[in-house]
């Protein structure tokens, strides 16, 4: 008689392991692996032991589903903001990052070939209001004959999911000395038309309140830039100490908060405040572009959650804010910010670095505390150098 065939151990194509794994989308939150068959996760937790043909150790660092920025400026080519998506981004972490405007409706299709198409990084576009996108030197709205709707409602329909939605900055740096409420009837028309969220810059502007802004906008529009402390009076979510009862409104209506930390919109004062209330923003988000390259410390979204620890945020909840929430946000919280089994394989692999430069707001304000870096990255199952 020929014996029983043995059966052979499943072999994965990789497995990391780590002092630390978390997944707000599944609870894990402790040691653990992650294993990784193609391009899909297969398995993920404390009791994972699989033979892999690749294993990583990492016993002192945190092992989180990819990074989403929801908003930075991700362009090969063609916006004046842009940066490589796969040399400034995916080596930091980040997998997945939504473009704030960077092309509108008339180099939509360029841009879908030179930064979509050409990235291992996920991107996807809210797309400007402007048909031109950033590619002018001025303001994206400056010149209102720019906002082409019928332009801007076809290039929606043409790239489906990989459009997001529509971006709309009415500040005077975007758009001079346009009709902010000319812009918003026109970005509002293209939105209920295609039926797609706003990310939204506010108008920094006394002909403006901060009330009749937020009153414009649905629910699952984004506002970024949220805590921004350009004037306490105009739209700084919080005025005296407080955040403002028309902000708690508007996310009661379903309004959502984005940090857009930026060179300009990030106050450490402004943060605190609103977070001592209770006011924490839906998504953690560095706005990062073409300034930020070879910035020391480098501006990154690592860096960015850090600073949210640094005033009080918990660990989850500032972890969750850079994976699943950005996700759901995106409506793609089946597929990224998770490790369940059968999601993309995107991974960033952090760690506490407690002797990093200082953390600093956009006003030089300092706060103390170590820095959460990043140490590996793997993009659908491919490990990022």
């Amino acid at each position: 008689m020929n014996p029983t065939p043995t059966p052979q151990a499943p072999v994965v194509d990789l497995l990391i392991r780590a002092g630390r794994i978390f997944c707000a989308a599944t609870g894990l939150n402790g040691p653990g692996a992650v294993a990784v068959q193609g391009d899909r996760i297969v398995a993920a937790g404390p009791q994972v032991a699989i033979a892999a043909r690749q294993t990583l150790d990492f016993p002192d660092a945190l092992l989180l589903p990819g990074l989403i920025d929801l908003h930075a400026h991700p362009a090969v080519e063609g916006s004046k903001y842009g940066i490589a998506p796969d040399l400034h981004l995916l080596p930091r972490g980040v997998t997945t990052v939504l473009s704030q405007g960077d092309a509108g409706a008339y180099n939509w299709l360029r841009y879908r070939a030179t930064t979509i198409d050409a990235s291992a990084t996920r991107v996807r576009l809210a797309i400007n209001l402007s048909a031109r996108g950033e590619a002018m030197a001025g303001g994206c709205l400056a010149d209102p004959n720019d906002i082409d709707i019928e332009a801007c409602v076809a290039a929606i329909e043409d790239g489906g999911e990989l459009i997001w939605g529509i971006a709309v900055n009415i500040s005077p740096i975007a758009c001079g000395d346009t009709d902010p409420r000319l812009i918003m009837t026109r970005a509002l028309e293209i939105a209920e038309r295609t039926r797609r969220p706003l990310l939204f810059g506010s108008r920094r502007h006394p002909d403006l309140t901060l009330a009749e802004q937020l009153a414009w906008l649905r629910p699952g529009d984004v506002l970024t830039y949220c805590f921004n402390d350009f004037n306490h009076e105009l739209d700084a979510l919080v005025r005296d100490g407080v955040v403002r009862e028309e902000v708690w409104a508007a996310r009661a209506r379903g309004i959502l908060f984005d940090v857009g930390h930026g060179m300009q919109s990030f106050s450490f004062p402004v943060a605190e405040a609103a977070l001592a209330q209770g006011f924490l923003p839906e998504t953690i988000s560095t706005d990062q572009y073409v300034r930020h390259v070879g910035s020391i410390p480098q501006h990154d979204l690592a860096r960015t959650l850090s600073k949210f620890l640094a005033i009080g945020m918990t660990e989850s909840d500032a972890w969750a804010r850079v994976t699943h929430r950005p996700a759901q946000v995106l409506g793609l919280a089946d597929e990224i910010g998770t490790l369940a089994p059968g999601s993309c394989a995107d991974l960033a692999v952090l760690r506490w670095n407690p002797t990093a430069l200082p953390l600093r707001d956009v006003n030089g304000v300092q706060r103390p505390g170590g820095c959460w870096e990043p140490v590996h990255t793997a993009r659908a199952g491919r490990l990022i150098d």
